[in-house]
């Protein structure tokens, strides 16, 4: 559903890895275009996963609902992470009627410690 309705995972390397009610874990692979001065990985990297991974989670639990969009993305990037695959968990904190609020966590693939946090809401069509 999700390579379906963001034509961006066409291009960057996505894939999901789990997918239950209310929590998706994707996996964005490493390319060198990701990097940025001082050889981390970009924030705009970063972003779109996590944005891509609450998006899956948000599916989850309202169904096949192209028309959700972001209404809100906040993330804390946390320390450096390390030129490799990074991994997201984005978990639903509330699902109402007009509004789906969630949760990331970002790590690079292979380590424990995370990378940044993103807190987010996506509003769903005719709210």
């Amino acid at each position: 559903m999700v390579y379906t309705t963001i034509p961006l995972s066409r291009v960057m390397p996505f894939t999901v890895l789990s997918l239950v009610q209310g929590e998706a874990t994707l996996r964005v692979g490493f390319d060198e275009v990701q990097l940025r001065a001082g050889g981390t990985l970009n924030g705009p990297t970063m972003m779109t996963l996590a944005d891509t991974a609450l998006y899956a989670a948000v599916l989850s639990c309202v169904g096949y609902e192209p028309l959700a969009v972001t209404s809100n993305l906040s993330i804390h990037f946390l320390r450096k992470p390390e030129p490799r695959p990074l991994l997201a968990v984005a978990r639903i904190l509330k699902a109402g009627r007009r509004l789906v609020v969630g949760v990331v966590e970002l790590r690079s693939e292979g380590h424990e410690g995370l990378v940044a946090h993103a807190s987010g809401a996506y509003a769903l069509p005719g709210a």
